[in-house]
C-alpha cells in the first residue's frame, strides 16, 4: 500500500515537473512518510527552548506559548525522545491544571514558577483515552508561570524535585 502511494505520488510530481530526479523522489517520499505512519511532522516555526538542569544536562523543549499549543501540548504523540520535551508558558502565574486527554505516553509534569524553581512534580502521570471528560486533572499547590512535560521517569532520572532551579535558554 505504501509503496503504491509513493509511486502515485511520484507520477503525479513527475507529470507536473516533466521529470523526477533522486532529489525529487526523496522531497516526495520525506513528505509522505509521516503522513502514511499517522503521526505529524514537526512544524518548521516550532520553537525549541533548552531547559538544563543543574547537573549540566540539558532538555530541548518544544515551546507551548500560544492558547492553541497550550490546548494541544503532546496529545496524540506515540513516543517522547528522554532528552525532549514540552515547555509550557503562561502570561501569569496561577495553579495551572493539567489532564491527559489524547495522551497516549506517561509524561512527568513538572510545575515551575517566575523564578524557574520547580514547586510541583507529578511522577508517571499514565496516558487518558477516555472518550469524555473523565480523565484526572493534575494541578500544583503552588502558582507557577511554567509546565515541563518529560517522558516519564526522567524527573526522578535526572534529580528534579520540589526547589530545584532550572536554566532556560532561547525564550525571553
Amino acid at each position: 500500500m505504501l509503496v503504491s502511494m509513493l509511486r502515485s505520488s511520484v507520477k503525479r510530481a513527475s507529470t507536473a515537473a516533466g521529470q523526477v530526479g533522486p532529489f525529487m523522489l526523496v522531497l516526495v517520499c520525506a513528505a509522505l512518510l509521516p503522513v502514511l505512519a499517522g503521526s505529524e511532522p514537526t512544524s518548521s516555526d516550532e520553537r525549541l527552548v533548552s531547559v538544563t538542569t543543574p547537573a549540566g544536562v540539558t532538555i530541548l523543549a518544544e515551546l507551548a506559548d500560544t492558547t492553541e499549543k497550550r490546548a494541544r501540548g503532546l496529545m496524540f504523540r506515540e513516543s517522547l525522545p528522554k532528552d525532549r520535551g514540552m515547555l509550557f508558558t503562561f502570561p501569569d502565574p496561577q495553579h495551572w491544571t493539567f489532564w491527559m486527554k489524547n495522551t497516549r505516553i506517561p509524561l512527568d509534569i513538572i510545575w515551575i514558577d517566575r523564578n524557574r524553581k520547580i514547586v510541583h512534580v507529578e511522577r508517571n502521570v499514565p496516558g487518558c483515552n477516555r472518550t469524555d471528560d473523565g480523565c484526572p486533572q493534575y494541578q500544583p499547590n503552588e502558582e507557577a508561570s511554567y509546565v515541563l512535560e518529560l517522558a516519564a521517569g526522567m524527573a526522578d532520572a535526572l534529580k528534579l524535585h520540589r526547589g530545584v532551579k532550572l536554566q532556560f535558554q532561547g525564550l525571553q
